[in-house]
């Protein structure tokens, strides 16, 4: 569910995981473009299951052939910067004072190989081992400007950047529990991003009990989706457990352009936008039939996803109005379980996710005095469209689908099923490829109008909350030898909406990060024991139907071999 990533997408061959320790071949492996915007090329191949592509450098998802001629005209002309894309620039103009967009991680360590003699762990070598990785992640050296009039956001470098208010240092009073982590994780995601800087930080956590230490990070969601998220983490991460920081490469921000520069450059940008129209239009002439199939196809898709807009959902304690303020709740569970569940009952892993949530907000509305059987909940998922060859780009390459959640089912397995169904006729409809032609278009129109649209659609309640699935990697993690042994997600709050259901899958495990609005959701945590208790049903469900089909078949071994008539006669 949410963004869908193949289960081996391609990379560069010497980008595999856990293929080899020597540390010849992992310099050869790492080694970098002097540009820092991409990997050289090098042959490709299908690596094997459970790699995960790091180590190269991320750039832009929306680097199209028009949008580098720009970036080369400009760097022709002795400065540098980038558009955001009219999806990107949305992110920044759907946040205000009370809905923060940006994304988020925890991830818990192994304090070992960074703990310092006095029991603290080592700020200084985790900023050093970051700091020799920045030149991989250009954006995190880059701060938004705007163009003059337009009011469109760009990216420019940062002349200011310093890497230690970035990579800030907090503890926890004793005893460290998880209890008192999320509270900081919630008032760490209180906290808007400063728009004057590189959109980013991290918060290293130490005082965790049972020697360990967290990585809080916070990136705006006009930089990152959850797959380049993904992305991002295995490039500051490592999969060898080294302690060697590395030694950082030398980085001078490039000049900005003036605001005479970005005018012309803009006015440039708009001539030439009814040539690729031309162009476009001429190729469909073209090729008449098959275009007529696209243009048939993307209608419908708009169609189906404009439909939510129009069938609201049933009110409910999920849709408030949200404040500034965040509360942040985790639970993990084996993969391995969650697959035998789909494995058994039917489904997939995403199925199982969406029953899961399910059971959960039948309970949840039951304690809030509600009657599930008389609501319509929907649940929107976002639905990753980011090609093979722009895996390692940041940006948002995103659409979604409406996906309704059988609330009023009290049996388990019949509300499984009931997902399974209903996600088989969603994966059969044009409603990612609708969200995908809405962005698309929108790139084409005044500034803001698609931020203008997200706010018309909240206030009609299209959705009760978000439920997003990102996959990571299925390989350890470590930074500077310290094993990463959870990560869980922190998705952004919506106008109107007071609830997102984050997951992350690594190493084995589901990992569940819920974020929800501060003074409505003081029962979050009784939330996730819902989702808790939910799975466990499945997994029961699962385990009942198991030992059935083995009593079935003991008594069919036991049973003596019955002869027909005809056979009988024969054998006598």
């Amino acid at each position: 569910m949410g963004p869908h990533l193949p289960r081996n997408p391609e990379k560069p061959r010497c980008l595999s995981l856990g293929r080899s320790t020597d540390p010849r071949k992992r310099q050869r492996c790492e080694s970098r473009s002097k540009e820092g915007l991409q990997p050289r090329n090098r042959p490709r191949c299908r690596p094997r299951n459970g790699t995960f592509p790091v180590a190269f450098p991320l750039r832009s998802c929306h680097a199209t052939q028009a949008n580098d001629a720009r970036r080369d005209r400009a760097m022709a002309a002795g400065y540098y910067y980038e558009r955001l894309s009219a999806l990107d620039a949305s992110f920044l103009g759907l946040e205000d004072s009370n809905c923060h967009m940006h994304v988020g991680a925890v991830s818990i360590f192994d304090a070992g190989p960074v703990r310092t003699p006095d029991g603290g762990i080592d700020i200084e070598k985790i900023r050093s081992a970051i700091h020799a990785r920045l030149h991989l992640v250009p954006r995190f050296r880059q701060r938004i400007a705007y163009i003059p009039y337009e009011n469109h956001p760009i990216w420019v470098d940062d002349k200011r950047f310093r890497l230690a208010y970035h990579v800030r240092h907090t503890a926890l009073p004793h005893p460290g529990d998880d209890r008192t982590l999320k509270r900081l994780v919630g008032r760490i995601m209180s906290q808007p991003l400063d728009r004057k800087r590189p959109l980013w930080e991290m918060w290293v956590v130490e005082g965790l009990e049972n020697d360990r230490f967290a990585l809080v990070s916070k990136t705006h969601h006009c930089m990152v989706d959850g797959i380049s998220g993904a992305d991002l983490m295995s490039v500051i991460l490592s999969p060898f457990p080294e302690d060697d920081p590395g030694v950082p490469e030398p980085w001078t921000p490039r000049p900005e352009p003036t605001r005479a520069q970005l005018i012309v450059d803009e006015l440039v940008r708009r001539a030439e936008q009814p040539l690729a129209a031309a162009k476009a239009i001429i190729d469909t002439l073209r090729h008449p039939e098959q275009r007529v199939h696209q243009i048939a196809d993307a209608i419908e898709g708009i169609i189906e996803t404009l439909a939510p807009a129009f069938s609201p959902v049933s009110p409910t304690p999920l849709q408030v109005e949200v404040g500034p303020h965040r509360r942040f709740d985790w639970t993990d569970m084996s993969l391995a379980e969650v697959k035998e569940v789909k494995r058994v009952l039917g489904g997939t892993v995403n199925d199982v996710v969406l029953a899961t949530v399910s059971g959960a907000l039948r309970r949840f509305f039951e304690r809030r005095g509600l009657n599930p059987d008389e609501l319509e909940i929907r649940a929107m998922v976002p639905v990753s469209v980011r090609a093979h060859n722009e895996r390692g780009h940041l940006g948002n390459r995103v659409t979604q689908i409406a996906a309704p959640l059988p609330v009023h089912i009290a049996d388990p397995v019949a509300r499984l099923h009931a997902v399974t169904e209903t996600t088989k006729d969603l994966k059969e409809s044009k409603q990612a490829l609708g969200g995908e032609v809405l962005t698309a278009i929108s790139e084409w129109t005044v500034p803001n109008l698609l931020v203008q649209a997200v706010r018309l659609a909240a206030r009609t309640r299209p959705y009760n909350l978000i439920v997003t699935n990102v996959p990571g990697p299925q390989v350890p993690l470590y930074l500077l030898g310290a094993q990463m042994r959870t990560a869980y997600p922190v998705v952004p709050l919506f106008e109107n909406l007071g609830v997102v259901v984050g997951l992350f899958s690594y190493n084995g495990g589901l990992f569940w990060g819920v974020n929800a609005d501060w003074e409505h959701f003081p029962d979050l945590h009784d939330f996730i024991l819902d989702i808790e208790h939910a799975f466990r049903e499945l997994q029961a469900a699962a385990q009942a139907q198991l030992k059935r089909t083995a009593r079935r078949r003991r008594a069919l071994k036991a049973e003596p071999l019955r002869l027909a008539p005809r056979e009988q006669a024969t054998a006598s």
